[in-house]
């Protein structure tokens, strides 16, 4: 797995903070210092923390489960929906449904309804509608797809979530933390790290610094993918030998038996000939 350069995090524009005015106190020990009343986010920090970050979530994806990334921001917006897409995993771009993770059970429900408002239409069902039905129906359908639709494969609870900027989040966050779903986040000098799990100080307004810390913890995971891949075909050519091992000797036991039975035939017929002859 690559690590992340201090230059490329450096040319991103990842080090600028908010407004000193504006600082958590909490952020104290990843700022670097301040130039002209904004604070500078110290990157050596950084880069380790996103590498950290990476290597968690490459393991959280080698073991099959699902990492959630939320970012309802319009800098992160599209950055965000394109990394989830690449490795398939499912995220938040549009308001954050509150109690999704806490009342998961009724996001699911929802989730169902979009499934069956699709069956309606391919059924006959829409047919017998009214046009207002049908208008009425549709609204509804892409109201459900705009806010649950990069949703619609989390079958269960992800096992992580990836968020942009913490502190918008929060609702997100808080819920995460009441289920004791480990927090991956991109923290800037106004938000408090204390309830992160994986905290990466840096520039969460800037759509280049959300971008190349989304490509690391994107290659990380597309990683962890991949070697569970390759686990998944070394343990099928495993078993594959053991298959054939069971079906051979299955095979010379029903030899066997035929033999046995072939002999034990042989023995009935002399008998029966030797009281013949007498």
């Amino acid at each position: 797995m690559p690590t992340t350069k201090f230059e490329d995090l450096l040319e991103a524009g990842c080090h600028f903070g908010h407004l000193k005015r504006k600082w958590n106190p909490a952020m104290a020990p990843y700022i670097f210092m301040e130039s002209n009343g904004i604070h500078i986010i110290d990157l050596h920090k950084t880069a380790v923390k996103i590498d950290e970050a990476a290597a968690a979530l490459k393991q959280i994806a080698k073991s099959g489960r699902k990492i959630l990334f939320v970012a309802t921001k319009k800098q992160a917006k599209e950055v965000v929906a394109e990394a989830a897409q690449a490795i398939s995993m499912p995220y938040v771009t549009e308001r954050w449904p509150g109690g999704m993770l806490t009342n998961f059970p009724t996001i699911r429900k929802a989730i169902k309804k979009m499934s069956t408002i699709d069956k309606m239409a391919t059924d006959g069902t829409f047919d017998n509608l009214s046009k207002r039905e049908k208008l009425q129906i549709t609204r509804q359908r892409a109201k459900l797809e705009k806010n649950l639709g990069s949703i619609a494969d989390l079958v269960r609870m992800p096992s992580a979530l990836f968020v942009v900027d913490v502190l918008k989040e929060q609702i997100a966050v808080r819920e995460a933390k009441r289920l004791g779903i480990p927090v991956f986040g991109i923290v800037d000098t106004n938000s408090n790290p204390g309830e992160i799990d994986f905290v990466i100080p840096a520039n969460d307004d800037a759509t280049k610094s959300i971008d190349i810390i989304l490509k690391a913890m994107v290659a990380a995971v597309q990683e962890g993918l991949q070697e569970l891949k390759i686990e998944k075909v070394e343990a099928e050519n495993a078993e594959e030998p053991q298959t054939h091992d069971k079906r051979v000797r299955g095979a010379k036991k029903v030899r066997i038996h035929k033999e046995d039975e072939v002999a034990l035939n042989a023995k009935v017929a002399d008998k029966f000939l030797k009281n013949t002859e007498e």
